[in-house]
């Protein structure tokens, strides 16, 4: 039995590399012969993804760098903090360089005798006749315009800006973002020496590169920074994929959904539908059932709706501390320190970030 997987991004070769485990056949085929990863992009993990990755996919341990803690802060003169995630165990949280993710993915599955990656373009797609289970994982092929058009589609009318800074080194083992007057700005550390930006800037289209420097510089408070390397922006808007399927076609990660950064949960989502997705084919296989387009409709059936509530609640935060930004008050801000100090509600913040939409 072989599966088709259309595309060579991250999330491709992550979910590739989870059905080779199970020693699925795949078959991957990709349209960009040129991919690159831009190096200043990092990605967050929860720690229970973590564990799921490890264990069903591919160790990323020496890659990662833990986090004990995540802070938010205003952006008032005194830098107040309004929110503490601490760990209870031995990390909170994981920051991994995209690149790094990719050539560990990459190089693994070169080696696999159930996998297979080919080139080909977008006019002859007769082969795609031969495969009772196809996963679209690129957003810019023949198949997305055709197939998985319609979205929900929201745009914040800002840009994020990604970059890696140097710095002095210091115990680096906490993120920190700051909520801005021009948007959130994200310090994920990824080494005792460096650390990950992304500040998502309002309305700042086609902005010089060297403004986003000042700012990082201006709004930074805790490292000694000696160098910023080359920045890399992107549009900022938050999607929602009407129907998940089409007959034996799966639209699967960015294609699916797209949150804001602020949270760090995009490529979590993506995991977490690689979990569901997972248990939908093992139960098909232990009961002798072929992949076919059932495992479509019930992987739509369970995951949907949280992810419609998940990341609308993504949406929500962004909203919450846009709102403040417009009415130029710390008002909000202070009621949200006096909630997060209340352990209840911050351990269920902290476990909806490490575990999704539970029920």
């Amino acid at each position: 039995m072989t599966v088709c997987i259309l595309g060579n991004s991250l999330t491709a070769l992550t979910l590739a590399k989870t059905l080779v485990n199970s020693k699925i056949n795949v078959d991957l085929f990709f349209y960009k012969k040129n991919f690159n990863i831009d190096e200043s992009r990092t990605i967050g993990i929860a720690r229970n993804n973590i564990n799921f990755f490890n264990n069903n996919i591919i160790n990323i341990d020496k890659i990662i760098w833990k986090l004990k803690r995540i802070e938010i802060f205003s952006d008032n003169l005194k830098k107040e903090r309004l929110i503490n995630f601490k760990a209870n165990e031995d990390h909170l949280f994981s920051i991994v360089k995209n690149n790094k993710l990719y050539q560990l993915l990459e190089k693994d599955l070169s080696k696999n005798k159930f996998f297979k990656s080919k080139f080909s373009n977008q006019k002859n797609i007769s082969f795609l006749d031969k495969y009772e289970l196809i996963i679209n994982c690129d957003s810019t092929n023949f198949i997305t315009n055709r197939y998985f058009s319609k979205k929900i589609i929201k745009k914040y009318n800002s840009y994020a800006y990604t970059t890696i800074i140097k710095h002095d080194q210091i115990l680096n083992d906490t993120a920190f973002q700051i909520f801005t007057k021009k948007g959130p700005l994200a310090f994920l550390p990824i080494s005792n020496k460096e650390t990950s930006v992304v500040y998502s800037v309002h309305n700042s289209k086609n902005q010089k590169k060297e403004y986003i420097e000042q700012l990082i510089k201006d709004k930074n408070f805790k490292y000694k920074i000696r160098n910023i390397e080359k920045i890399e922006s992107f549009e900022l808007k938050s999607l929602n994929l009407r129907s998940y399927y089409h007959k034996n076609i799966l639209a699967f990660g960015d294609l699916l959904h797209r949150v804001h950064p602020l949270a760090g949960q995009g490529f979590n989502m993506t995991i977490r539908d690689t979990k569901i997705l997972l248990e939908i084919i093992k139960k098909k296989l232990d009961l002798g059932l072929s992949l076919d387009g059932s495992v479509n409709s019930e992987f739509q059936k369970k995951i949907k709706h949280k992810n419609f509530i998940f990341s609308s609640g993504v949406d929500l935060i962004h909203e919450f501390f846009n709102f403040e930004r417009q009415m130029k008050s710390d008002l909000l801000s202070k009621s949200v320190k006096i909630i997060g100090n209340y352990p209840f509600i911050n351990k269920m913040f902290t476990k909806i970030a490490d575990r999704g939409i539970l029920f």
